[in-house]
């Protein structure tokens, strides 16, 4: 069995999402179909294959800014250019793009994916193996050296930056989906035009 980084899954990924993308191309460009059901058409055609078992990544800076500039490439395709004085036409900034789709943008939509995945865990019983291979612990030394970030601490860095410091409300299925649905929105990452 091959193993391949993460890096080169979503660069992958990207590649299919793309040719998700051309395969439907005259649905994306059609004059008919509004800017709103094409925004619909790319969260549910283009986005699912870019994020296929996404709950599992652990996301390095480099990963989401790749993520990003992938999503904002369609939606500067699905929104096309601003208006100015004089017919003047430029390219709509990060921030722009982020309000006219409510910063549910594609790296939101993997933190709250994370996020609801470990409530799923946390709420699962303790003899299913999957939770069995989450609590388990290693023996052993680590290598030296600073160690990778793990999924856990990733997830974690995310429930802290929305201000949620209890796990035990992962028992409560409807007060977290509460917390996934902010997740899906979470704006404290300052995006750079």
């Amino acid at each position: 069995m091959i193993l391949i980084s993460l890096e080169e899954q979503i660069k992958y990924r990207l590649v299919n999402g793309n040719k998700a993308y051309f395969a439907n191309r005259t649905l994306f460009k059609s004059k008919l179909i509004s800017k709103t059901a094409k925004i619909r058409l790319y969260k549910t055609l283009i986005r699912p294959v870019v994020t296929y078992a996404c709950e599992t990544w652990v996301l390095k800076e480099t990963i989401k800014q790749k993520l990003l500039i992938f999503e904002r490439k369609f939606l500067r395709r699905i929104f096309g250019p601003n208006r100015g004085t004089d017919n003047y036409r430029r390219i709509k900034t990060n921030n722009e793009l982020n309000k006219l789709i409510k910063n549910q943008n594609i790296v939101n939509h993997i933190r709250s994916l994370r996020i609801g995945w470990l409530g799923h865990l946390i709420r699962m019983d303790d003899q299913r193996l999957v939770k069995r291979l989450y609590t388990w612990k290693p023996i052993g030394d680590r290598d030296v050296g600073r160690p990778e970030i793990r999924w856990e601490d990733d997830t974690m860095n995310d429930l802290r930056k929305i201000k949620v410091t209890n796990l035990n409300v992962a028992r409560d299925r409807l007060a977290w989906r509460r917390i996934v649905e902010k997740a899906k929105t979470f704006t404290s990452e300052v995006v750079v035009p």
